[in-house]
């Protein structure tokens, strides 16, 4: 996974081709890149994200933000009561309730193990 400017891009190798493509990965529009090199990739990377950013700005349009902090979820009614339910109890909306436990899985799920 490659990063920048908080963008990220998906790679893979085509042994047949013998290049590094890839393509990011949080934006509903297609941005691609390629390389034969690590190096040739990393620059072809931060290319097409630059790209991308003048492309917009040269269109009058705001680019697409990677992350604007909401998603929506579907669950089961019965899992929307039980964590409406949790979320009263502990005094929380259910957006507050749901952002510390999911905050709270990610912590324990990237430790470390030893």
């Amino acid at each position: 996974m490659m990063e920048y400017n908080g963008y990220f891009g998906k790679v893979e190798f085509d042994d047949e081709a013998n290049i590094f493509y890839g393509e990011v990965i949080n934006l509903r529009d297609v941005v691609t890149f390629q390389g034969e090199t690590v190096t040739e990739l990393r620059n072809a990377f931060r290319d097409s994200i630059d790209d991308y950013l003048d492309f917009c700005a040269s269109r009058g349009e705001e680019p697409e933000k990677p992350y604007s902090g909401k998603f929506v979820v579907r669950v089961d009614p019965e899992l929307h009561k039980t964590i409406f339910i949790e979320a009263k109890k502990t005094g929380k909306s259910i957006n507050a309730w749901v952002s510390d436990n999911l905050s709270k899985i990610l912590q324990e799920n990237t430790q470390p193990s030893h």
